[in-house]
């Protein structure tokens, strides 16, 4: 019978070539139809498909890369350590967007962390292969040499968070400066007059922008900055501790806290506390992020909803942009975008 010798090789996987001899076309033909080409009759596009489902031909996808000159992969590269990239939520749930606009693509996920020399030296060597389609590159600092890096190899790249206003690559960020701004005059609107402001870590263009609307806000309302009620922080616990120590010892009759992070505010809350202060009736307490931490702290914390999840859906979808913009022509500058999302901020019971 016609059909019977039509089998993968060996009994292996079956091949193209044997897709198009069961359809009666010609082994390109066969390729433009799995591949989605538009330029086939619906008689042909039936026949391969047919075929397709009758052998049970599953597409070699590493070889289909290889031809058209890609990975299918895409880095999130963390220029952080491991321990703080599971010790926040903000990480988390960045990793949870790009998953999920990921999910229904070809594309695989690589998640690699460069938080010292030699793990950049060595992500360098592996970006310098061309192993992967792009990058997503989320906690810039402005010294980071990897946005540089990128630049150079030509290799499509999107920001979580621009280095600067002048950023030459692809960001997505959040208002951070709305953000803080919303913020403060919430505490202002309460009848808070002597806000503490602990940041970021200062080298983060986003961390500088939540300073710029702390400052803001305050002279909006008539109020002078009193440049000792700000204390550089990190984003983390011990580092909320440290600044809060150190504020009230400066002020000791400090009535709100604006704290860069949740985690931050945590810190911040624990001395608070054992300095025998009461949230709120002594000392309000904002944070930012409105992460689960905000929810489950004691009392709740108001914080500063920023929309992370949508955050990493965006990144990714202006990564596959510009990784499309760039094949048909090869490698070259692609139109950088900037996207702002809007921040809202969540009040509880801290405030």
């Amino acid at each position: 019978m016609a059909g019977q010798g039509v089998r993968g090789r060996s009994g292996g996987r079956p091949t193209l070539e044997q897709v198009a001899a069961r359809a009666g076309v010609g082994r390109g033909t066969a390729s433009r139809v799995i591949n989605g080409s538009p330029r086939v009759s619906d008689a042909t596009r039936a026949a391969v498909e047919a075929a397709v489902a009758e052998l049970g031909y599953v597409p070699n996808t590493a070889a289909r890369a290889l031809a058209a000159n890609r990975t299918d992969a895409i880095a999130l590269v963390v220029p952080e350590p491991e321990t703080r990239f599971f010790a926040e939520p903000y990480f988390s749930d960045m990793l949870r967007g790009v998953g999920a606009e990921l999910a229904d693509t070809q594309m695989q996920l690589l998640l690699i962390f460069a938080g010292n020399d030699r793990e950049r030296r060595r992500l360098a060597e592996y970006l310098a292969a061309h192993r992967v389609d792009g990058v997503l590159l989320v906690s810039v600092h402005a010294d980071d040499p990897l946005p540089d890096l990128l630049s150079q190899l030509e290799i499509p790249a999107v920001v979580s968070g621009p280095r600067s206003a002048a950023e030459t690559l692809t960001s997505v960020d959040s208002d951070n400066y709305g953000g803080a701004r919303a913020a403060v005059e919430h505490l202002l609107a309460r009848g808070r007059t002597r806000i503490a402001h602990i940041t970021g870590r200062l080298d983060v263009y986003g961390a500088r922008r939540r300073v710029d609307g702390y400052r803001d806000a305050l002279r909006g309302a008539g109020h002078e900055v009193d440049e000792l009620l700000i204390e550089p922080g990190d984003f983390t616990e011990e580092g909320g501790r440290k600044a809060m120590s150190a504020l009230l010892a400066r002020r000791p009759g400090l009535d709100a806290v604006f704290a860069g992070s949740d985690v931050t505010a945590a810190g911040a809350r624990q001395i608070l506390r054992e300095s025998g202060l009461r949230i709120p009736d002594d000392v309000a307490l904002v944070g930012y992020d409105d992460s689960a931490i905000a929810r489950h702290m004691d009392p709740p914390l108001t914080s500063v909803r920023q929309p992370i999840d949508h955050m990493g859906r965006a990144m990714i979808d202006l990564l596959l942009t510009e990784i499309s913009d760039r094949r048909p022509s090869g490698p070259r500058r692609a139109e950088r975008r900037h996207a702002v999302l809007p921040t809202e901020l969540v009040v509880r019971a801290s405030s």
